[in-house]
């Protein structure tokens, strides 16, 4: 197909990662299953700290902002996926692109600096427990979760605008699982410099700097950790920091593989995407349930079972 005026294309294809023929309906399930059980998930800990006061506290209330991302870039991305295996190809209509890439990278990258921001958080609640009240009051929650949205809001409005300024018409084949930003430039056919090398510094620099400031934010918080002469002490407080941890570790290695190294075309760059684009999401709720005993005691309450003993 020559090159032309963008309105030539109509739609891409979504090459998806190979997999034999007889694993289309297995995987279709998989995936099907990992989405329903995300939903319900993330949809468990937004009731549980909306209709419990005890978790009315900054951490929960970021936490609610997480399960809402979690839930919102899953159903951007899961139900495409699942519906290729059972179209036996992932066709997707030029402006259904247009709208993935946006609200992936809305998505995703307001769960970067979210991310950020609960580190912060905790930071504030073990290294300055006594100012902690005060700096992190009802007026900072929200300017700070509210700052996420705007500022990955902006962040996906200059990619997308500058990923389909481009013509298109050449290829319209994907070789990828979604439509993301270093796959379609691939398809491009105008120069594509700008765009590759603002994806590396806005993209792969920016989760590099967050990543960064959370790790700093950690380093802070294990040294004062380890200063509490109280061994109940300690574990209750890794116990808290400890979920964040991994839900960190989970997000954001997937995310610097990829976009650090915005031209590799590795096939196994797919089976990360599948990470953070799937099994992240279905993870965090198990992740902040199982490590955090509030959450545990809110949902035994929400599902109106009585709960003995302190709260962690």
């Amino acid at each position: 197909m020559e090159c032309g005026n963008r309105s030539q294309l109509t739609h891409f294809i979504l090459v998806g990662f190979p997999y034999p023929p007889e694993l289309r309906v297995p995987l279709f399930l998989f995936f099907l299953l990992i989405y329903l059980l995300t939903l319900c998930g993330n949809l468990l800990i937004l009731l549980a700290v909306v209709l419990d006061r005890r978790l009315h506290k900054p951490m929960y209330w970021f936490l609610c902002h997480l399960s809402f991302l979690d839930v919102t870039v899953s159903s951007v991305i899961v139900p495409k996926v699942a519906a290729g295996f059972v179209a036996g190809g992932g066709a997707i209509s030029f402006p259904g692109c247009v709208a993935q890439i946006f609200f992936f990278h809305f998505l995703g990258s307001t769960e970067c600096f979210l991310y950020t921001v609960m580190a912060y958080d905790r930071f504030l609640a073990i290294c300055k427990p006594l100012r902690y009240g005060v700096i992190m009051n009802r007026r900072t929650c929200l300017c700070l979760a509210a700052g996420t949205w705007l500022v990955g809001a902006l962040h996906s409005l200059l990619e997308t605008a500058l990923t389909f300024r481009l013509p298109y018409g050449r290829d319209n084949r994907v070789d990828y699982i979604i439509c993301d930003i270093p796959a379609v430039l691939k398809l491009a056919c105008g120069d594509t410099a700008l765009n590759e090398m603002v994806t590396l510094v806005d993209v792969g620099f920016l989760a590099m700097t967050c990543f960064l400031l959370i790790l700093t934010s950690y380093v802070y918080i294990v040294s004062t950790i380890l200063r509490i002469r109280s061994a109940d002490g300690r574990r209750r407080a890794f116990s808290t920091c400890a979920a964040h941890v991994i839900v960190v570790v989970t997000y954001y290695v997937p995310v610097v593989f990829i976009y650090i190294r915005p031209g590799s075309q590795h096939p196994v760059d797919r089976v990360v995407a599948v990470f953070y684009t799937t099994v992240t999401p279905f993870l965090n709720p198990l992740i902040y349930t199982l490590r955090n005993k509030e959450m545990k005691n809110a949902l035994m309450r929400l599902g109106g079972r009585k709960v003995t003993g302190p709260e962690d």
